[in-house]
């Protein structure tokens, strides 16, 4: 099983999760980076999230907005455990996988499982449904402490 780790690009479009996700849609979704498999008009929703993050994004660059400022409060040091399912009628791939990492505001350990529901059309992400486990977002940043 690959095992992601950090480079200087920890947020760019090259960091370990953004590596990984593109294993998950290779063959399916074409780009040179993980923002380039986004279709321009993608819809990404955070169906379970937590408090102040947004239910949905919709387009490219509001996607590319949105993880601009992640390293302010995460840092990703690996991703792992890429689990993929594909249905290649209906154009879906549904990929588990684990980050880790910690919180840049507390140093805490990061450590999450997400399941996203991605949908290509076009050799593009149109649709993204993203699932986490919100506890290991507060853990991290010491809520409710904090």
């Amino acid at each position: 099983m690959t095992k992601y780790t950090s480079d200087s690009s920890n947020f760019g479009a090259d960091g370990p999760f953004f590596r990984m996700i593109r294993e998950g849609l290779e063959g399916l979704a074409d780009g040179e980076d993980y923002f380039d498999l986004l279709a321009d008009d993608v819809v990404v929703e955070y169906v379970i999230s937590v408090p102040g993050y947004p239910g949905r994004v919709e387009g490219r660059q509001a996607v590319i907005d949105l993880y601009s400022g992640y390293d302010d409060y995460m840092t990703v040091h690996t991703a792992d455990n890429l689990r993929v399912y594909r249905d290649p009628e209906a154009s879906v791939a549904v990929l588990e996988y684990e980050v880790h990492g910690e919180s840049a505001l507390t140093g805490r350990p990061y450590n999450n499982r997400f399941a996203s529901i991605i949908t290509v059309k076009d050799r593009k992400v149109t649709h993204w449904r993203d699932y986490l486990d919100p506890i290991a977002v507060f853990d991290a940043s010491g809520w409710p402490e904090r």
